[in-house]
């Protein structure tokens, strides 16, 4: 069993018993080398072993094993002996999964290319007695004007300089444009003969060519893989030009402020990356800001207030200083992503003037924010006193009344949960003698007030179980009493 640790372990060290088992040796998944349990040779065969399968050596694994097994067994080590055959068993068992595809027992590696353009990919087959045990695959770029010969040499130089093992017999698609000193390399490093063949015909050939049809697969994926990365919605490029962008909205954040008279005020933050909704970078916010007396709201503090919570740990994150801010909600993680590349405040230009200079005096600079109104869908930018003009047909603005859209029901939604917590709790929390605690004690329990009621006439024994006798009557009194 191979070790998990990074130990030094030099043969003073362990006579000094300088370390101590950890957990592995408990669960059987460590022979506590560290201690001395297991000799030097024995660990290193272990390795080998390991090695072994690793590079589909099985069949010689399987039979260095069994020797090991019966050796035990003559010893009367029966138990050992179980664990050697347990071992075997999971050799085969992982050996028949393998594919066969080569009656010949030798190793060898199947190595081909596929080529479009400047683009290049290269698949490795790695076969060990006649079953293939994995493939690899490497990308290589600036190859429009080397010859195949000249990348099948560096496909074959990249590999093996890394690879542990050089088998036996390396089948090519081309020969290596210095074959002679490629292959003098790969004997040397192997210690042994290397055989290059090029298969024209017959299974080798068919093998060969399935090969490369696994590198102009991975190679299709790749060129799929870029083009999605360069696409550029033309609902992004249109409102880029709708609106004099510094640059492509690649990112867009809209911000959405929600009350009923000023009670519950929340905000929302949605994100959209690349024309389409990001949830994951949604955020909702409980505004920590309290009206006057009058009770009459004020969205221009509201937004002030979420644009510098939000901005606020960006620029510290940026700048690596700290801050002093409480927000309420102390599970809101503002602090990701960057800085967006644009910026939409649901409303007019009060609002955008309330975001703008938040971000001025955070020192956000350049940064591309507009605000849009709901009633005429106009569009404010900073500093104009009259709305830009946008053309009523444009998928630009299609996108950024699905974003200002997205960004109300977000809010909405998450105002009528913070409402519909507040009723339930408060309506239990009037009762004299019941504590915030207990009131949510018992949502837990039964779900609703509504619940609450139904047990007190049906389950009245419950309601005493999980509250308490006195509790269970101050319930039921004031129940009567409505």
């Amino acid at each position: 069993m191979i070790r998990s640790c990074s130990l030094n372990l030099t043969e003073d060290a362990i006579s000094r018993n300088k370390f101590n088992l950890c957990l592995d040796y408990h669960i059987q998944k460590c022979e506590g080398p560290c201690v001395g349990f297991v000799s030097k040779e024995e660990y290193n065969h272990t390795i080998d072993q390991v090695a072994k399968l690793l590079n589909g050596k099985t069949k010689s694994l399987v039979k260095d094993l069994t020797l090991k097994m019966q050796d035990y067994s003559e010893k009367m080590q029966f138990e050992k002996a179980k664990q050697i055959r347990d071992r075997i068993h999971a050799i085969e068992v992982y050996s028949s999964k393998q594919k066969i595809v080569d009656d010949e027992i030798i190793d060898k590696d199947i190595i081909a290319f596929e080529k479009t353009d400047n683009d290049c990919c290269g698949m490795v087959l790695k076969i060990r007695d006649g079953k293939v045990i994995g493939k690899t695959h490497y990308f290589l770029t600036n190859v429009e004007d080397k010859t195949p010969s000249e990348i099948i040499e560096q496909l074959l130089i990249n590999y093996y300089s890394k690879s542990e093992f050089i088998p036996d017999e390396i089948h090519l698609m081309t020969e290596p444009e210095n074959q002679s000193a490629v292959k003098d390399w790969l004997e040397k490093r192997k210690s042994g003969k290397v055989d290059m063949i090029i298969p024209k015909i017959g299974d080798k050939y068919k093998l060969l060519f399935m090969v490369r049809k696994n590198a102009r697969l991975m190679l299709d994926e790749l060129i799929l893989t870029r083009l999605k990365r360069e696409f550029i919605p033309p609902s992004l490029d249109s409102l880029k030009k709708d609106l004099n962008l510094s640059r492509l909205p690649r990112r867009i954040e809209c911000y959405d402020i929600s009350h009923i008279q000023g009670t519950d005020t929340v905000a929302s933050m949605v994100v959209f990356a690349e024309g389409r909704p990001k949830k994951s970078d949604y955020r909702k916010f409980k505004i920590n800001y309290v009206p006057d007396e009058t009770g009459t709201p004020d969205d221009f503090l509201s937004m002030r207030e979420v644009i510098y919570r939000r901005y606020k740990k960006i620029t510290e994150k940026n700048s690596g200083g700290s801050s002093d801010l409480s927000a309420e909600n102390s599970k809101e993680d503002l602090s990701f992503g960057a800085i967006p590349d644009l910026i939409i405040i649901d409303g007019g230009k009060g609002q955008l003037s309330s975001a703008v200079k938040v971000l001025d005096d955070l020192g956000v600079k350049d940064q591309n924010i507009i605000g849009l109104a709901k009633r005429l869908e106009e569009v404010y930018l900073p500093g104009e006193s009259m709305p830009h003009n946008i053309p009523k047909t444009s998928s630009g603005l299609r996108l950024l009344q699905r974003i200002r859209d997205e960004a109300h029901r977000f809010a909405v939604s998450y105002h009528k949960d913070l409402r519909s917590k507040r009723t339930l709790t408060s309506e239990l929390s009037d009762i004299e003698g019941i504590g915030d605690k207990t009131v949510q004690k018992l949502l837990t329990k039964f779900g609703s007030v509504e619940n609450i009621k139904e047990m007190l006439k049906s389950s009245y024994g419950q309601i005493e179980t999980e509250a308490g006798k006195k509790t269970a009557e101050r319930l039921r009194k004031h129940f009567e009493d409505l």
